[in-house]
C-alpha cells in the first residue's frame, strides 16, 4: 500500500507539472508593475520624454494594476502643465490592468518635471515621476520674395513653400509697380518714364527710378542730309554743310564725293577738305592743292600712371565707369575709387573682386567673407550688403568657411552671386568644395538660392567656377573647369561642366565638355567658352561649329565674333608664340568672315581684346582693339569689325613690364594694366599681384555700344550681353 501511495503521489506531481508548465509558458512577458508602497503598481516608475519642440505634443502609454487580490480605490493628485494624464482609474481592479496615456506639450523652452501621487483607501501611496524638455523651434532662413519658410518638426528641417498668388511683394526694382506674387515670383507692371523732351532718352534705373540722359545723335541719311533733334518733335534732317564728304569712295584732292546744297556730287574739293580720317595717333589728312597732307604720327604716351608695386599695394584689376572714372582693386585689397582724380577715395574695407552695376561699384566679400556689397562710386559707402550666412543659416551650417567665387550681372534687377565653401567637418586645406548659387535683386534681396550639385562637383579635387555670364534674356551660364593653379587642379583630362539657369535661378540644362572651359562670353544665342573651339547654343548647349583655334576671350558684335589671337596670353612668365592674325566669324552662323594679318615681324602679344567706336568721316565704326609688338615696340591695333581692314596701328610710348594683361575703355581714353607678377589665367587671376596702371588719352575713342562689348579678363567683370543704359522690366 505504501508503494501504491507513493506512486499515486508522484502521479499528482506529474499532473501539476503538466498543468503549470503550459500556463507558465503563456504568462504575460510585460514588465512587472512597480513603484508603490501599497497594492497599486505602475508598469514604469518614471516617464522621461525625449526633447520636444515647443508647440508639439508627445504621448506615452503605461499600465496600472494592483498586486493584491481585491480591487482598490485610489485618489489621484494632479500634475502641472505641460504634463497631462488620461485614463487614470478611480478603482483599480484586481482582475485587469488599465492603460494610462501621459501627454507632454511644452509651450515654452525649458526642462520640466512633476510627480503624480495616488493615495489608496488605506493611506498607502503610488508615485509616477514625469520629466521632459521643451526645445525652441529653430529659426528658418530669411524667405526669398514670394516664398515662406516654416520649420517641419517631424522632418526637423525648414521647408520652403510659395506664397499665395496675389499677395503684395517687393520686387527690389523701382521700375516695377503694383507687384504681386505669381507662381512664386514677384511680378508687376513696368514703370513708364517720359520727361516730355524728344531729345533725351528716358530710362528707368532699378535703384534710382526714372532718369533722363542725352539721346544718341540723330542719324543722317548717309548722304548729304544730317540729323538733328527738335525737342518737341524728335529727329529731323537738314542739309549738310557744303563740302562735307558724303561717304563715297572718292576722297582725293582732285576729285571727291562732296555735298553741295544737300546733294552728293563729284567735285574738285577745296583746300582743307578732309581727305583721310584721323587715327588715335595721327591727325586727319586735309587737301592742299592736289596733295592730301597729314601730320606725322605720334607715339601714344600715358597721361596718368599708378604703380601698385611702388605703393606696396596688391592691386591687379581695374574698372572704368561710363564717365571715365577708374577704380583699382585686388584680392582682399582696399579698392581705390577715382584713382585718376586728384584725391582718390580708398575704401575702408577690403574686397576680393569688383565690377560695375547700376552705376555703382559691386564688390565681393566686402568687408569679410561671404558678403557682397553695392557701393557708391564717389564715397565708397555701401548702398546695401548681402550676407549669405545670415540670410541662409542652414547653408552656413554646411560649411566651415564661406566666401564668394564669382559675380555676374543678369539684368538691371538681377545679379548672380556664386558662393564657395569648405564643407563642415573636413580639412579646410583639402580640396573638397560646396557651391551655392544665389540670385539677388537690385536692392540686394534674395530671389533664389540653391546648392549646385553634380558628380563632378562632388569630387574632392577643387573644380573652379571660372565662367559666370548671362545673355539678353537674363539666363545664366556657369562653367566649372580645370585650373592651372598648383595644388588645386581637377584631375588631368577632367571635363568642363557647363550649367544653364533661368533669370530666376531655375536649372535649364547641363553638359560636360572635353576641354578647359575658362571664362564665358555670349552673343545672339551663342555661348563662347574661353578654352573651347566650339561655340555652343544657349538653348541646349549643343555645339554650333568647330573653329581652328580656341575662342579665348572673344569679343562680338551682332554680326561677327572675333576670338583672341591664337596663342596669346596674359601670364607674366609666358612668352607667346608668333601670333600675327585675327579672324572674324559670322554671327550666329560662325562661318569665316575675314582674316586680318599684321605686317612681317609684328605679332599680337595679349589675348585681351575690346570693342571700341571710332569716327571715320563722321560715321561711327566699331573697332576690334588689341595689343601687338613690332620687335620690342608695343603697338595698339584697331581693326574694323565689319570687314577686318586695318583702321590704325599706333606706337605706344612706354616700356613694357609684361604683355598688356587687362585694359578697359572710357570716353576718350584707354586704361591698361601690365606688370602683375602673378598668374592671370589662374583662379583668382593675378591674386596678390602688384600691377602698373596707365591711362592713354584717345580723343574720339569710346566703348562700343554693342550687345556684348567684350569685358573678359579680370576677376568678376561684367560679361552681360546687354545695352549700356539700365532699363526696367517687370519680373
Amino acid at each position: 500500500m505504501t508503494r501504491e501511495t507513493r506512486a499515486g503521489g508522484w502521479g499528482w506531481v506529474l499532473v501539476l507539472v503538466l498543468l503549470t508548465g503550459p500556463l507558465g509558458a503563456c504568462r504575460d512577458e510585460r514588465p512587472p508593475l512597480v513603484g508603490s508602497s501599497g497594492e497599486v503598481r505602475f508598469s514604469r516608475q518614471e516617464v522621461a520624454f525625449v526633447a520636444t519642440y515647443v508647440g508639439v505634443a508627445r504621448e506615452e502609454e503605461l499600465r496600472v494594476g494592483t498586486a493584491g487580490r481585491a480591487s482598490v480605490r485610489v485618489a489621484w493628485g494632479t500634475v502641472p502643465a505641460p504634463f497631462a494624464l488620461e485614463g487614470l482609474p478611480e478603482r483599480v481592479e484586481a482582475s485587469a490592468e488599465s492603460t494610462v496615456t501621459v501627454r507632454f506639450a511644452p509651450t515654452a523652452p525649458g526642462t520640466y518635471e512633476a510627480t503624480l501621487v495616488g493615495t489608496e483607501e488605506g493611506g498607502r501611496t503610488v508615485t509616477l515621476r514625469l520629466t521632459g524638455e521643451g526645445r525652441p523651434v529653430p529659426a528658418c532662413p530669411s524667405p526669398v520674395t514670394c516664398h515662406r519658410f516654416t520649420f517641419d518638426v517631424e522632418k526637423e528641417q525648414c521647408v520652403e513653400e510659395e506664397v499665395e498668388d496675389g499677395a503684395a511683394c517687393d520686387p527690389g526694382n523701382a521700375c516695377v509697380l503694383d507687384a504681386v506674387c505669381q507662381a512664386g515670383r514677384c511680378r508687376g507692371r513696368e514703370r513708364t518714364c517720359d520727361d516730355g523732351n524728344a531729345c533725351t532718352t528716358d530710362v528707368c534705373g532699378p535703384l534710382d527710378g526714372c532718369l533722363s540722359v542725352p539721346a544718341p545723335p540723330c542719324p543722317g541719311d548717309g548722304a548729304c542730309q544730317e540729323g538733328w533733334c527738335d525737342p518737341g518733335e524728335g529727329c529731323k534732317l537738314k542739309p549738310a554743310a557744303d563740302g562735307t564728304s558724303c561717304g563715297g569712295k572718292a576722297r582725293g584732292c582732285d576729285s571727291a564725293d562732296v555735298c553741295v546744297e544737300g546733294a552728293c556730287v563729284k567735285a574738285n574739293p577745296p583746300d582743307g577738305f578732309v581727305c583721310a580720317p584721323a587715327s588715335p595717333c595721327q591727325g586727319e589728312g586735309r587737301c592742299k592743292g592736289s596733295t592730301c597732307v597729314r601730320p606725322p604720327a605720334q607715339a601714344l604716351v600715358p597721361d596718368w600712371t599708378y604703380d601698385a608695386a611702388a605703393q606696396d599695394k596688391e592691386l591687379h584689376d581695374l574698372l572704368v565707369g561710363p564717365s571715365g572714372d577708374v577704380t583699382l582693386s585686388g584680392f582682399f585689397a582696399r579698392p581705390v575709387i577715382g584713382a585718376t582724380e586728384d584725391s582718390p577715395v580708398q575704401s575702408q574695407m577690403t574686397a576680393r573682386r569688383c565690377m560695375l552695376w547700376n552705376e555703382r561699384l559691386l564688390c565681393m566679400d566686402l568687408p569679410q567673407q561671404g558678403k557682397v556689397s553695392l557701393m557708391e562710386r564717389t564715397t565708397g559707402a555701401p548702398r546695401w550688403t548681402f550676407e549669405l550666412a545670415q540670410a541662409r543659416p542652414d547653408i552656413a551650417q554646411q560649411v566651415s568657411t564661406l566666401f564668394m567665387a564669382r559675380l555676374a550681372v543678369m539684368a538691371p534687377d538681377r545679379l548672380a552671386a556664386l558662393f564657395e565653401g569648405y564643407p563642415a567637418g573636413k580639412d579646410p586645406a583639402g580640396l573638397c568644395r560646396l557651391y551655392f548659387l544665389v540670385v539677388l535683386d537690385a536692392a540686394g534681396g534674395m530671389v533664389s538660392a540653391q546648392t549646385l550639385e553634380d558628380p563632378l562637383l562632388s569630387r574632392c579635387d577643387h573644380p573652379h567656377p571660372f565662367g559666370l555670364a548671362s545673355d539678353t534674356a537674363g539666363d545664366l551660364y556657369v562653367t566649372f573647369s580645370p585650373t592651372v593653379n598648383s595644388g588645386a587642379p581637377l584631375a588631368a583630362g577632367s571635363p568642363t561642366l557647363v550649367m544653364a539657369f533661368s533669370s530666376d535661378g531655375v536649372p535649364r540644362w547641363r553638359r560636360t565638355l572635353p576641354f578647359n572651359g575658362g571664362e564665358l562670353g555670349l552673343v545672339r544665342g551663342l555661348l563662347l567658352p574661353e578654352g573651347g573651339t566650339e561655340p555652343l547654343r544657349t538653348s541646349d548647349g549643343e555645339p554650333v561649329a568647330s573653329l581652328p583655334l580656341k575662342l579665348g576671350r572673344a569679343v562680338a558684335t551682332r554680326e561677327v565674333v572675333v576670338p583672341s589671337p591664337e596663342g596669346a596670353t596674359v601670364n607674366p612668365e609666358v612668352v607667346p608664340p608668333e601670333s600675327p592674325r585675327l579672324r572674324g566669324y559670322t554671327v550666329p552662323g560662325v562661318a569665316p568672315a575675314w582674316t586680318y594679318e599684321l605686317p612681317a615681324r609684328t605679332s599680337f602679344v595679349s589675348k585681351e581684346l575690346r570693342l571700341g567706336t571710332w569716327q571715320e568721316g563722321g560715321v561711327p565704326r566699331t573697332m576690334v582693339l588689341g595689343f601687338a609688338a613690332e620687335g620690342t615696340s608695343p603697338l595698339l591695333v584697331g581693326v574694323r569689325a565689319q570687314d577686318g581692314s586695318e583702321a590704325f596701328r599706333c606706337e605706344l610710348g612706354y616700356t613694357p613690364r609684361s604683355v598688356p594683361q587687362l585694359f578697359e575703355l572710357g570716353p576718350g581714353a584707354l586704361t591698361m594694366m601690365d606688370g602683375a607678377n602673378r598668374c592671370g589665367e589662374c583662379d583668382p587671376p593675378f591674386a596678390y599681384g602688384k600691377a602698373r596702371f596707365q591711362r592713354f588719352t584717345l580723343p574720339g575713342l569710346a566703348p562700343a555700344e554693342e550687345p556684348w562689348p567684350g569685358t573678359f579678363g579680370g576677376p568678376g567683370h561684367d560679361h552681360h550681353e546687354d545695352g549700356v543704359h539700365p532699363t526696367g522690366s517687370p519680373r
